[in-house]
């Protein structure tokens, strides 16, 4: 029976996603369409869209695990989504400008004109793809945790991998068929599910658990901590992740896309406004009722298990609507991953000099089927061991920031050049994974600097060098200055004669 209850509150929600998409289905061969949704969303679709792929199911698990098991640090989550949030803000203007009017569709592309390189554009898709896909995979073994705990001991955790890969592979035909509109559609449904539904399961437990006297005041005093001077993380360790998390925010090809699918700038700004309070409020509740129950001797013994083991307080109900809010987070963020994959090889490697969109369409779909198959067999191959394939996501997010110089640059500043950023992302990146397998969480002789803020800052510096020692041509600097001084004006005060668009090199 209580099987029956797990598993069939996950088949009432997946048949009620289903059920959205269907009825807001739209056939389209554009692949501005297929790619950002005809940039046709409000500020609540956006804000929904966002958090959908911010927060995916590993915040019920991961960071979760991170605050019941360590304490307050666990908080720095927050800490770097806002930042990431604050960014949002202040990129809306230019971003959304220059992508409507060149037709961008991905961050490569954007990048790509940016520097009016091809390079750049090419490189910065493959370091998106390389970086994005182990969290596709380690998002299809996440769920084997959620089938584990709905099963309530009938299914085996080995099994319930494989009916997680079956539930979010099928889950995948409708990311295939209807693109970025079915994304964002989708992501408003489990939004609300995964951090509506998922706050209130927080907050309940937070009140059971102050009622059984499961209080902060009776944590480890070092849970109140963070690493500092003396630490065997280093001083700088706790900087080193805030701002690695909050740089390479936007460094992610499926959160980058959010900037393109808004009707306008000030939609993106509206949404970032609304995404600020329910983020804080839904992650600060999550992080405080797992530290409380650290207490629970099951918890201390498995943190990472601390949302399942603490909502199964609350019976079968409370427990299925718990592994179902994984579930949702789990979905939007896949779904994401899938299509900014697909979407970025079809566009900017494999038809980066131009083809039909209905051609350019075809391609996309077919290769998220095959980087989702590839996923799929790299979570059966990986069902019994992950600490390989969770060291390479870390290299991977230590390696997606690299893209942070010629993006926040590009965008703020109109001095950078394409030498500069394709040689700073290329040794930044070789920097940052090789560092990272050395030291796979901080290094001690750079003070607790994580690899990808060593790799940052020698990114940083080839940029900088190569802005100041070979600037532009006169002609590039032209260019540059029409993107900054004319398309970024209102409608109103710009001049009568059209920004000139050059063919990207």
């Amino acid at each position: 029976m209580d099987m029956l209850i797990g598993y069939g509150t996950v088949a009432v929600f997946f048949i009620i996603v289903v059920f959205v998409l269907e009825r807001t289905h739209r056939g389209t061969n554009d692949f501005t369409g297929y790619a950002v949704a005809g940039r046709s969303f409000g500020s609540w679709f956006q804000t929904m869209a966002f958090l959908n792929t911010w927060l995916p199911g590993t915040v019920f698990i991961s960071f979760a695990g991170l605050a019941a098991g360590s304490g307050v640090i666990g908080f720095y989550m927050i800490s770097y989504s806002l930042l990431a949030i604050f960014f949002m803000f202040f990129m809306a203007e230019k971003v959304h400008a220059w992508g409507q009017h060149f037709d961008l569709r991905t961050q490569a592309d954007f990048v790509g004109m940016r520097y009016n390189s091809t390079p750049v554009r090419v490189v910065s898709a493959l370091i998106g793809v390389v970086s994005v896909f182990p969290w596709l995979v380690l998002g299809f073994q996440s769920l084997g945790l959620v089938f584990s705990y709905l099963s309530f001991g009938a299914v085996s955790n080995v099994a319930a991998i494989f009916v997680g890969i079956a539930v979010l592979g099928l889950r995948q035909v409708w990311t295939v068929r209807m693109g970025m509109r079915g994304i964002v559609i989708s992501d408003m449904v489990q939004g609300i599910f995964a951090y509506g539904v998922g706050f209130l399961i927080a907050l309940g437990l937070m009140v059971w658990l102050a009622a059984q006297g499961f209080g902060l005041g009776a944590l480890p005093r070092e849970f109140a901590s963070l690493p500092g001077i003396g630490s065997e993380l280093g001083p700088l360790y706790f900087l080193s992740i805030v701002a690695t998390g909050a740089l390479g925010a936007w460094c992610w090809p499926d959160i980058f896309v959010r900037l393109f699918t808004a009707k306008s700038a000030l939609t993106v700004k509206r949404s970032a406004v609304k995404a600020a309070p329910i983020l804080f409020i839904f992650a600060a509740t999550l992080m405080t009722m797992s530290m409380m129950a650290h207490e629970l001797p099951e918890v201390a013994a498995a943190p990472d298990n601390v949302w399942f083991l603490t909502a199964a307080k609350g019976g079968s109900f409370v427990l299925a609507l718990a592994g179902v809010a994984v579930l949702a987070a789990t979905m939007g963020n896949a779904n994401a991953l899938g299509a900014a994959i697909g979407t970025h090889l079809a566009q900017d490697v494999i038809h980066v000099k131009g083809a039909t969109d209905a051609r350019i369409t075809r391609t996309a779909k077919l290769s998220i089927v095959v980087v989702t198959i590839l996923a799929v067999i790299g979570a059966i191959f990986t069902v019994n061991s992950t600490a390989g394939l969770v060291t390479l996501a870390m290299t991977s997010y230590q390696g997606v920031v690299q893209l942070a110089p010629s993006l926040y640059f590009g965008v703020f500043w109109r001095r950078g050049n394409a030498a500069g950023a394709l040689a700073g992302m290329v040794v930044g990146f070789v920097v940052a994974a090789i560092l990272q397998l050395a030291y796979p969480v901080s290094i001690p002789w750079a003070w607790g600097l994580t690899s990808g803020m060593v790799g940052l800052a020698v990114n940083a510096l080839i940029y900088l060098g190569f802005a100041y020692g070979k600037p532009a041509s006169a002609t590039e600097q032209r260019r540059v200055s029409h993107l900054f001084d004319e398309l970024t004006r209102p409608a109103s005060r710009r001049g009568d004669h059209p920004l000139e668009d050059a063919p990207v090199a």
